[in-house]
């Protein structure tokens, strides 16, 4: 069985790009604020695109798709870092405030799946008392 060395390596690059695209959604989903999501989206959702992208340009071989390829990711490299900075000073210039561990902006955080969970649960119990 004979297994051509540049397949090997776009699916080594395929696979390590869709485990952060995924590692970069759970992310999204589970930090606690806005600044922590916007690093998980920001590094490994621009590193998984890199590694796919990489993968792509191993896949098709060394001609003019893959020097449009590689220009594509070196754009995704500087506009999501870009981007993400930005994003980032604009929320904490209008005030909204870093998470801290043992902190109550958990609970006040608009964005935050858990803290839906944690005060429909206060209320539920708070009803529940009386």
């Amino acid at each position: 069985m004979h297994i051509d060395i540049r397949l090997f390596f776009t699916g080594v690059f395929l696979t390590i790009g869709c485990f952060l695209l995924l590692v970069a959604s759970i992310g999204v989903i589970r930090f606690p604020d806005f600044f922590s999501r916007m690093h998980a989206a920001g590094k490994a959702d621009t590193m998984g695109q890199s590694s796919i992208i990489i993968g792509l340009i191993i896949y098709s071989g060394f001609n003019q798709v893959s020097l449009k390829l590689l220009i594509i990711m070196v754009m995704i490299l500087i506009i999501n870092s870009t981007a993400t900075h930005f994003l980032a000073k604009a929320a904490y210039m209008k005030g909204v405030k870093p998470w801290k561990k043992g902190g109550k902006n958990l609970e006040t955080d608009p964005f935050a799946v858990s803290s839906a969970s944690n005060v429909a649960g206060k209320k539920a119990k708070v009803e529940l008392k009386r």
